[in-house]
């Protein structure tokens, strides 16, 4: 199938994949009256008294704002947020499919972080919470912790944060198909941005040591030209021995390679410089940064794409919609690294030791079992970390 023409063809038949539709009737006077005026005046006042009452007398608890402003969109770069209309508007179609979430898509009209900042502040009294989606690094970086501050409700990067929960799974389980530890593996990552930036930061937060980053410039070191203020925070919390040189130079001796970059920039004899069963993470979509046949020629063990035509598919579908349903069924104020840490932990655990293999190391993302186990693991950490409300 051709899919950007039979989208595109489907798209102009569907005009728009979400809709709004009524809970309640209205179709008597009585009912009116009920849901709208005067008795509306009464569940109002209340909330006037009591704002956390939004969230029992309005549609609030269960709502989600999907937000961009169309700088990073999918592998499209900056085409502007209208043009992300149709990502933001895909979002939450799989946020109520596979969470049960009501979302809704707001295109924002600003590169300007402040500007940005404000503008979710200001109607985040409607949401139960805030998916910032497709935004440009290093400014998504700036924007999520300004909002983390001034919300009182979770604010989640899913293409930071979905991503890194899936790729602390799916190496999880890999680590125990190759019998070898976290605290023992090199890795080497490609890509500083969101997503890269995030998996490294989770990868530190569970245990994992030697993690080197590199990006377009190489290795990231302390000193190194040309990182922007985010990528020289993370130069120094990674590469224990500041080493620098080109991604091929630090994949010698590696056991992990995690990409989050561009196309074709591994070859089969860099894999072959790495250790004794390999795992490569290659997830630069559409086309990995190694084909699989390629990574295996190299000698790796396992490979793991953003591809659904792959085994081991890095699809944050796994992630966001049960995140977010753990979050809201215990009203969380936050979506800390221990709710990131538990979901990884969840969706690793549902592949039982004696199924592992090199082709099954994550859920599928149709699996029925995925979006429970996530939420209960997720709303399980909330309360033990102090920020469930319920």
């Amino acid at each position: 199938m051709d899919y950007a023409k039979e989208s595109l063809r489907l798209h102009y038949e569907w005009k728009g994949k979400i809709e709004v539709n009524n809970t309640v009737p209205v179709d008597s006077s009585e009912a009116l009256s009920l849901a709208y005026t005067p008795g509306v005046a009464q569940p109002c006042l209340e909330i006037q008294k009591n704002e956390d009452l939004s969230y029992e007398l309005t549609r609030r608890h269960n709502m989600c704002a999907v937000i961009t402003d169309g700088t990073a969109i999918l592998g499209l770069g900056d085409i502007g947020p209208v043009a992300g209309m149709p990502v933001m508007e895909g979002k939450c179609v799989l946020f109520k499919a596979f969470g049960g979430v009501d979302a809704f898509p707001l295109c924002v009209k600003t590169k300007d972080v402040d500007e940005f900042v404000n503008t979710v502040y200001l109607i985040s009294g409607s949401f139960g919470g805030i998916n910032l989606e497709d935004i440009a690094a290093p400014r998504c970086f700036e924007i999520e912790r300004k909002l983390k501050e001034k919300c009182d409700i979770p604010i989640f990067h899913d293409d930071q944060h979905g991503t890194a929960i899936i790729t602390l799974a799916g190496l999880t389980n890999a680590l125990k198909v190759v019998g070898k530890k976290k605290e023992e593996v090199k890795i080497v990552t490609c890509g500083a941005g969101s997503a890269g930036t995030a998996i490294v930061k989770l990868l530190l937060t569970a245990g994992f040591k030697n993690i080197i980053m590199c990006d377009k410039i190489g290795a990231l070191h302390v000193g190194a030209e040309g990182m922007n203020w985010a990528q020289a925070e993370m130069a120094a919390l990674t590469n224990p021995e500041q080493k620098s040189g080109t991604l091929a130079e630090m994949l010698v001796g590696a056991d992990v390679f995690i990409g989050t970059s561009a196309p074709g920039i591994v070859t089969t004899e860099m894999v072959k410089t790495m250790n004794r069963d390999a795992i490569i993470f290659a997830c630069a979509n559409p086309t990995p940064e190694i084909w699989p046949e390629d990574a295996k020629a190299g000698g790796a063990k396992i490979i793991s794409t953003g591809r659904s035509d792959f085994p081991n598919q890095i699809n944050n579908v796994l992630a966001f919609p049960g995140v977010f349903r753990g979050a809201f069924d215990v009203r969380a104020s936050d979506i800390n690294e221990a709710m990131k840490l538990a979901a990884a932990k969840a969706l690793a655990g549902l592949i039982p030791d004696e199924e592992l293999n090199e082709n099954n190391i994550i859920p599928k993302a149709f699996d029925p079992r995925v979006g429970k186990a996530v939420a209960e693991a997720v709303a399980q950490a909330a309360r033990e970390s102090g920020v469930a409300r319920i």
